[in-house]
């Protein structure tokens, strides 16, 4: 069989950097060909933040120059990726890019979700026909543009045998629900933070941009009061189709409720609770929507968080295993259904399931930038 090649490009709200996978999708299941990580700068990261956080008083010239930035540094990660892989661009049918979320509002009276990274640059650099800005086809249907992933893991984990779940940890965590009868209903949404929080408190109090293994979490203790006052928000108790980002569950989230405590925790008490935080809320969310589950599979860069993997573990009577026991690595899933769906665009197929964005119908996704 002839290989039909595609790239994916996933950089996430953990802002750390490029993901930037190679695949063959001629089969049923994609192969992975070759993997290639492009870290952020700190320069880079910060302006990410800065635009992140600082929504209100962002100038236009800054977000021109960083959606240029980032186009270019996208199409450099391609082409280091083909390099490193020894495949010449013409092999390569399209680039899906997911590009860098700035901004999610799909609840506001005229909802939007905003990911930048030039895809005009990123055709032009490789010469590689890109589809991108996936998410706004899904709202304009009335969904919440997110999240996008379930279609990718009903096509690749979903089985007979078993209810599944699949629980993604990026800065946000969200969950998929695959019931074994492949005609029971798809269930995913944003179970809220994920390693977001505890990367700003991290690089807050330690000057690093994660917490390595958890280990830092390790140190520090839960607080239960603490842990109530962060989880009365209101978000975990809503009911999906629901997505929610960065922007919301933000520094300024945190630091307001940190300074309505009467108490002052030390900081790594507070990393142990956010961590706690992640987990009791994948937990919770699980046991509510998923009751039947047998089995489920982590991907992200949680899963390396063996704190947070320990204290899901606690929480959960289910197995719990990587994805990397299905043959997909933990940190390559987002970058892979991205090149899935972009498949799915160029063949004028749907890529969101009504049922879990809230959309009115299923669409197709993205918009195709020629080479």
């Amino acid at each position: 069989m002839t290989k039909e090649y595609y790239i994916g490009l996933m950089s996430g709200t953990s802002v750390d950097g490029i993901d930037a996978g190679l695949y063959d999708l001629s089969g049923k299941r994609p192969q992975v060909i070759d993997f290639y990580y492009q870290p952020f700068s700190r320069q880079v990261k910060q302006k990410i933040h800065t635009l992140c956080n600082n929504h209100q008083s962002v100038s236009l010239l800054n977000y021109g120059e960083l959606d240029n930035q980032l186009g270019l540094l996208y199409a450099e990660a391609c082409l280091k990726l083909l390099h490193q892989a020894k495949v010449n661009a013409n092999e390569v049918t399209a680039i899906g890019n997911h590009g860098q979320t700035i901004f999610h509002s799909p609840n506001s009276k005229f909802p939007f979700t905003l990911q930048i990274g030039d895809a005009n640059i990123i055709s032009q650099k490789t010469g590689i026909t890109t589809i991108t800005d996936f998410r706004r086809r899904d709202i304009a249907a009335g969904g919440q543009g997110a999240p996008l992933v379930p279609t990718f893991h009903q096509a690749m984990f979903q089985t007979d045998k078993e209810n599944r779940v699949i629980v993604n940890i990026g800065g946000i965590a969200n969950l998929t629900i695959l019931p074994k009868n492949t005609q029971g209903t798809i269930l995913g949404f944003d179970t809220g933070p994920g390693n977001t929080l505890m990367d700003y408190w991290i690089l807050e109090h330690q000057n690093s941009y994660y917490d390595n293994n958890g280990e830092w979490a390790a140190t520090g203790n839960i607080q239960p009061e603490l842990l109530k006052q962060l989880k009365k928000d209101a978000y975990f108790s809503s009911l999906p189709p629901k997505s929610t980002g960065t922007d919301y569950f933000s520094s300024t989230w945190l630091t307001k409720i940190l300074n309505n405590q009467a108490t002052s925790y030390c900081p790594e008490d507070v990393q142990r609770t956010l961590c706690q935080l992640t987990a009791e809320t994948i937990a919770e969310a699980i046991q509510k929507f998923a009751p039947e589950t047998e089995q489920i599979f982590v991907c992200g860069g949680g899963t390396y968080n063996k704190s947070l993997r320990m204290a899901l573990d606690k929480l959960l009577n289910y197995p719990i295993a990587s994805t990397e026991t299905q043959g997909v690595p933990p940190d390559q899933v987002e970058a892979m259904a991205f090149s899935w769906l972009a498949k799915r665009t160029l063949e004028g197929l749907t890529g969101n399931l009504p049922e879990t964005t809230g959309a009115k119908q299923a669409v197709i996704l993205g918009g195709i930038y020629q080479a």
